[in-house]
């Protein structure tokens, strides 16, 4: 395979993680797409093989000098593969003893990142507009009336800073609920 010459020049033609292979693969850092080489790293077949097979262990102790790269894209993907072997010792270490910018930490991690979902108590997926039925009886703070088991609650609303919560009306007036209290109808 062909790698684009800028990126291989970046580290003379080298495996930017291992540092003793010739590069001949070009990497795109997830999230990130390859539209730019800074979002790319230069990998062996071995690395690339190492990285494809989620592999741990002392193969990665070449981590210990990447993780010094000028390059953020490097920087990042060193750190994401320390974080599968910190239990070892050395990794451990490693990721103690550098100081890195917030943005390639993030980056890094970006992958074992969860993006928050609102589920039902049978664990289905809830979406704006959605309509749910109360599993139980809710009383609503703050009023008169208790939301009675069945009631039907129409074009729901999805708290985006708390996946454990819902906007819903029942007699026009809009309530929060807790998911754990619904089903998707």
């Amino acid at each position: 395979m062909s790698i684009n010459k800028h990126l291989s020049e970046r580290n003379q033609g080298l495996c930017e993680l291992c540092n003793s292979l010739t590069a001949t693969n070009e990497y795109t850092l997830s999230p990130k797409n390859d539209d730019q080489i800074e979002n790319q790293v230069a990998l062996c077949d071995t690395c690339l093989s190492a990285i494809e097979k989620n592999e741990k262990g002392d193969y990665w102790r070449c981590l210990e000098g990447s993780i010094w790269s000028p390059e953020p894209s490097v920087k990042a993907l060193s750190y994401r593969l320390l974080q599968l072997c910190k239990e070892e010792d050395w990794a451990s270490q490693v990721i103690d003893s550098v100081e890195l910018d917030e943005n390639v930490i993030q980056w890094a991690l970006s992958i074992y990142v969860q993006s928050d979902v609102h589920k039902d108590a049978f664990g289905s997926t809830l979406e704006n507009g959605d309509t749910v039925v109360l599993t139980q009886g809710l009383n609503v703070k703050g009023t008169s009336f208790t939301a009675a088991k069945g009631t039907i609650v129409k074009r729901i609303r999805l708290v985006s800073d708390n996946h454990e919560q819902i906007e819903g009306k029942i007699n026009d007036q809009t309530i929060v609920i807790l998911t754990k209290y619904v089903k998707k109808g």
